[in-house]
């Protein structure tokens, strides 16, 4: 493969590509990149796969040298000399082992590697120790399929065994470290004894030296979680290790001992005996379809089928047109990672190239209303959020002595046959009774403040069956905070506003109690738990307003449907209005009263003040109303303003018989 773009260049395409280059080196006249490899690309982990990825990237043509593309001719395998060194293998768990290979080549020369070949190791941090293992590390890093080559002299018998160690067994390690085995470490072993730790690092007793004359190749597919728990339980950290962790490529695995035999017999003067494995050598490739027109709608992209197929195969897939813009993609072995079509998808973004994708702004539909129940709740929830409420989630099934106080009668309850337990008795009318207890939790966890709210529904039975309904339920404690009627009466107010709900009343219903309208349906009432509901939440000494609505009557109400005005350019006037007035006079009806019949100047009206004390006479209260005027034409005089005041206090004094306050 020829690439003639300057190195530099190629190690920032490599890196946008994701396979990031962390340092560039020349060295002798070659250049050496140390690359960061992603733990989902075990095929990164050779020059083989880089290669093919510098081919995708550069759109050069990927191939292999002849000295590194086929296995030995024919003529070369004798396989009538078998019989001179007959070889047996046997895999105990065929899940730790997919595929065993082992190569005999006799006669061998060990010695020293030739000046290329170490040359090679030296420039990537490997230490030169014979033609032999430098043949092997060679294939390791060349094409990620790590080889083991064992003295066959050695061997106690011509048998291989694949199986887990047996307890309290030993091995010395080719570094000299003694290593105690267990069960849960695979091992290879003859009839005697482990002559190496499968995936890891070979024994000691069966190394090649320079007095080594037969050799046994493995090339082998080992289980990567096996071969961690190994690397793992005994604290090695190799080469080995590190790619069977990740994944070895059977065909790889096959194809690379068959190089390795190929150099051995150049360099080392070998002859090829045998070739024996157990195992299957090719495992079934994945089929993934890929539509070309999703990969354009994702990338928001137009690159042409033609394109994503040249890609793909450089890549090292295999493609089948199947429709107009549909391929029938078979993934490689050694890609795991591709799983879905998306992940092919990913693939053509890395190559292609990130920075070609358009950067922009998500589009943005503004929907003009929601009509969805799930919207409604959503929107609800999320108001309420806004406003420092906290949303609570409690049980459909209660007992009923938590309805003390609260509901009356329990002639309408719907009863669980059998309960659980006693309090999973019945399924709950209401949801005060449920915020009740979550008040009184957060109580006695030292919460003074406590603002929390619940939909969800709500059960009991009309004309004998049963029936449920979505219900709000809100709960205030007041006690030592501000947190009262007042509040809560704020917070539906906000609420309604919020949902562009503007036909709403607040109409007193006696003993504490504020009947909650919506349209011209009764939504919910707004009322102080009593006493004995208190008593029997073991709430002290503190006073907790609840209020609950029925959704169903709020719903058809709602208007999302958004005008915008343009900000007042020219300033207000602010009058406040001081009055007495009775006790059974709202402060909504005093609001109704003077927006109906104040003029156009008039913009708001709102109630800032409210006071009861020595003051006022009993059966009466004090208010604050503040005016706001302005003009939309110009700037408003006192002059303007003053005829506009005073017909609203005239209003208050013969309507409502309200006395001014100074």
């Amino acid at each position: 493969m020829d690439v003639t773009i300057p190195a530099r260049v190629l190690a920032e395409k490599l890196t946008m590509a994701g396979l990031e280059v962390t340092s560039l080196e020349e060295k002798d006249g070659e250049y050496i990149f140390e690359t960061e490899i992603t733990s989902n690309r075990p095929d990164w982990l050779s020059i083989v796969g880089i290669a093919r990825e510098v081919a995708a990237i550069t759109g050069a043509k990927f191939k292999l040298s002849q000295a590194t593309s086929h296995k030995p001719q024919a003529k070369n395998l004798r396989p009538a000399a078998c019989g001179l060194m007959p070889i047996s293998i046997k895999v105990e768990d065929k899940k730790d082992c997919p595929l065993y290979t082992a190569k005999i080549i006799r006669d061998v020369k060990v010695k020293p590697s030739p000046e290329w070949l170490r040359k090679r190791l030296e420039l990537i941090g490997c230490r030169s120790v014979n033609n032999v293992v430098d043949i092997t590390n060679y294939i390791l890093f060349t094409w990620g399929e790590p080889l083991h080559a064992f003295d066959l002299d050695k061997f106690n018998s011509q048998r291989i065994i694949v199986r887990r160690a047996d307890s309290q067994e030993k091995i010395t390690a080719i570094d000299g470290s003694q290593k105690l085995l267990n069960k849960e470490i695979l091992v290879i072993a003859d009839n005697k004894r482990p002559v190496a730790i499968a995936g890891v690092m070979g024994g000691k007793d069966t190394e090649v030296g320079e007095n080594s004359k037969n050799i046994l190749l493995e090339a082998a597919v080992f289980h990567p979680v096996v071969i961690r728990h190994a690397r793992q339980k005994l604290a090695m950290q190799t080469e080995s290790s590190y790619r069977f962790e990740r994944g070895i490529d059977r065909k790889t695995a096959e194809s690379a001992s068959w190089i390795a035999v190929k150099l051995i017999q150049e360099l080392a003067g070998g002859k090829f005996i045998c070739a024996k494995s157990v195992g299957l050598k090719v495992a079934r490739a994945r089929m993934i379809n890929l539509d070309t027109a999703r990969v354009n709608k994702i990338l928001g992209l137009n690159i042409p089928p033609a394109k994503i197929k040249t890609i793909l195969t450089h890549l090292g897939f295999s493609l089948e047109a199947k429709k107009k813009t549909i391929f029938a993609i078979a993934v490689p072995a050694n890609r795991p990672d591709i799983k879905l079509e998306i992940d092919l998808i990913e693939e053509v973004a890395r190559i292609f190239g990130y920075e070609k994708i358009p950067s922009s702004l998500p589009a943005v539909r503004p929907r003009l209303a929601l009509c969805a129940t799930r919207d409604l709740i959503s929107l609800i929830k999320n108001i309420l959020i806004g406003l420092g409420s906290q949303e609570v989630i409690t049980y459909g099934l209660i007992s009923k002595e938590l309805l003390k106080g609260i509901k009356p009668s329990d002639a309408a309850l719907i009863e669980i046959l059998n309960p659980l337990s006693k309090e999973q008795e019945v399924l709950r009318p209401t949801l005060i009774a449920s915020l009740g207890r979550a008040v009184a939790y957060n109580l006695n966890q030292k919460q003074d403040r406590i603002n929390i709210f619940e939909i969800a529904k709500v059960f009991s039975k009309k004309d004998s069956r049963p029936e449920e309904k979505l219900a709000l339920a809100m709960a205030l404690c007041a006690g030592k905070s501000d947190l009262g009627p007042l509040h809560l009466k704020g917070l539906l107010e906000a609420l309604f506003k919020r949902l562009g709900i503007a036909d709403y009343a607040f109409v007193a219903a006696g003993n504490r109690q504020v009947q909650v309208n919506v349209g011209k349906e009764k939504a919910g009432v707004m009322h102080a738990l009593s006493p004995e509901a208190l008593s029997n939440l073991d709430i002290k000494n503190k006073e907790v307003w609840v209020v609950e609505l029925f959704l169903e009557k709020i719903f058809p109400c709602v208007n999302l449907k958004k005008k915008f005005v343009e900000l007042p350019i020219y300033p207000a006037i602010s009058r406040d209005i001081s009055l007495v007035l009775k006790d059974d006079i709202t402060a909504q009806e005093i609001i109704l009263a003077i927006k109906k019949d104040a003029s156009g100047l008039l913009k708001e009206a709102e109630v800032i003040d409210y006071y009861k004390g020595k003051q006022i006479a009993l059966g009466f209260k004090g208010l604050t109303i503040s005016c706001v005027y302005r003009s939309d034409t110009r700037t408003l005089t006192e002059a303007e303003v003053d005829p506009v005041h005073s017909s609203i206090v005239a209003l208050l004094k013969e309507r409502f018989s309200a006395k001014i306050r100074g």
